[in-house]
């Protein structure tokens, strides 16, 4: 589901693998006997929603972890996690019964638009971009709510499980309708954003999405922006959990996959149509973001 690609301040950082046979959601159920994830504190560069279905009891229940005193932790609460915020794995102890939702955000579009679509066309993800200190969003899902939530995460790890035709198009339904509830929840948090930083990060992409297939710097974006690299660089890091460059590179990424999965086209072609015309450094970076050569994505695209 997610793999380390990289480390920040000693701490890894872990995508979200893309690839033809990975799903889109991934669902983690855990207890307090159990440490999920990783086993230590780690990154996540992509959302993540934390559901709890049962709360524990006693001195554990009084907060989330390391990551600061939210007061007592019950039946029903939600934590959407910025992506780029520092988790500890023993913030589940205050949970008896609980699961993370994680998914790869380019899912809700599709390649052919920029992998940061939903962003500024999703109003479902601007929830995952608050600003709150230790990256934790907390909203409570009301009663009445509950069991659908139970039953909406569960009805994923069905679909995963089973992988029966049209799964990722029934996982990502079932999402769709956790995030229609955590907007709603979330809606003070949500105007916030629509009247402080989406607008700049909409700048941003846009400059992207226009130049990608051409050379494109961190300075050429923020001339673009009218703001300084080391300004942007902050900005955009703190609201995606993502730098510029690392933007730039998963544009040219998306619409490589598409040419490779859709097209005839010579990988020396499409390398270009990217904006990388040197094909051995555009099969190191696609190595890098997916695990595999161009060949073999496309190989294994087409069966």
């Amino acid at each position: 589901m997610a793999s380390p690609v990289r480390y920040r301040a000693g701490v890894p950082v872990y995508a979200y693998r893309v690839g033809p046979a990975t799903p889109p959601v991934s669902v983690l159920r855990f207890d307090p006997g159990r440490q999920p994830g990783h086993g230590r504190r780690h990154i996540h560069d992509f959302p993540v929603l934390m559901y709890v279905e049962r709360a524990g009891r006693g001195e554990a229940a009084g907060a989330l972890g390391p990551l600061g005193p939210l007061g007592p932790v019950v039946d029903g609460d939600a934590f959407v996690v910025a992506p780029g915020a520092v988790i500890d794995p023993t913030a589940v102890a205050a949970f008896s019964i609980g699961q993370g939702v994680f998914f790869d955000p380019t899912a809700l579009g599709s390649d052919e638009q920029a992998p940061w679509s939903p962003w500024r066309a999703h109003p479902l993800l601007l929830p995952f971009l608050h600003r709150i200190p230790g990256g934790l969003l907390r909203l409570h899902v009301p009663p009445a709510r509950q069991p659908v939530w139970a039953a909406t995460i569960a009805a994923i790890e069905t679909e995963l499980a089973e992988r029966a035709e049209g799964y990722r198009q029934a996982v990502l339904a079932h999402l769709t309708l956790l995030l229609v509830d955590v907007a709603r929840l979330a809606t003070d948090v949500v105007a916030d954003l629509r009247r402080s930083n989406e607008p700049l990060l909409a700048e941003v992409f846009e400059v992207i999405e226009r130049r990608f297939a051409e050379p494109l710097s961190l300075r050429d974006v923020a001339d673009a922006v009218g703001l300084s690299p080391g300004h942007l660089t902050t900005v955009v890091r703190q609201r995606t959990g993502r730098t510029v460059v690392d933007w730039i590179t998963e544009r040219r990424m998306a619409q490589a996959r598409r040419l490779l999965s859709g097209t005839d086209l010579p990988v020396a072609e499409i390398a270009r149509r990217v904006g990388l015309p040197d094909p051995g450094y555009f099969a190191r970076v696609f190595r890098a973001a997916h695990g595999t050569t161009p060949r073999a994505w496309r190989r294994d695209t087409h069966g």
